[in-house]
């Protein structure tokens, strides 16, 4: 089963992605881990994206499409994945659909904007290993600790105010029309973001099996 989680920054579709990977054992794929993976060790692509990420814009589509072809031909993607975080556009929807990739649903996670805004903003993450953490929804056992590697946990930039109200806006702008193109495809699917996760979680696997 190859699945597209639609939804705005911070709407959940990391932890839904976790969730839809331990429940039907493909794996999660999020371009945004991998371009900062990339920018991290300064590869070109990752330098190549690093100036879009920390204005909160979208990388380009030549850069992050090279990153995912990489990461689809590996071995653990043969009986399907979860892409998370692109396509974000409707030319790079048709670039997958150029690559000769079907994508089985497309499940969307709705939250309003302003509940994106006060998660993204209490949204803190480990320089060391990556894990994500929240000071309301999910706090470290110490306070600016991780609790897997117990490196120092941040606020990334694009999770800072201003830079997140440019990304909704972005969101909305660009990413926003994927709906009406996998609409039209018969593959969409809107799920409500709950206030717990727990709900929104089996909302999500619920609409897997519609």
């Amino acid at each position: 089963m190859n699945l597209i989680l639609l939804g705005a920054p911070g709407a959940g579709k990391g932890t839904q992605a976790e969730v839809i990977c331990q429940a039907k054992g493909i794996p999660a794929i999020s371009t945004g881990n991998m371009l900062r993976e990339a920018v991290k060790n300064g590869t070109p692509s990752g330098l190549a994206a690093k100036g879009y990420m920390d204005k909160g814009e979208l990388v380009p589509d030549d850069v992050v499409i090279g990153i995912l072809k990489d990461r689809i031909a590996e071995e653990d993607c043969k009986n399907g994945f979860i892409l998370d975080g692109f396509p974000r556009t409707v030319p790079q929807a048709e670039a997958l659909d150029r690559m000769g990739v079907t994508i089985d649903k497309v499940i969307e996670i709705y939250v309003p904007d302003e509940t994106i805004a006060k998660r993204l903003g209490g949204r803190r993450v480990c320089e060391g290993c990556g894990a994500s953490y929240h000071l309301d929804y999910k706090p470290t056992r110490v306070e600016g600790v991780c609790d897997s590697c117990g490196s120092r946990t941040v606020i990334r930039k694009d999770d800072e105010p201003a830079t997140v109200l440019d990304r909704l806006k972005v969101y909305h702008e660009k990413t926003a029309p994927l709906k009406d193109f996998y609409f039209a495809q018969g593959k969409l699917v809107t799920v409500i973001g709950q206030e717990e996760v727990q709900k929104t979680s089996e909302l999500t696997l619920a609409a897997l099996d519609d």
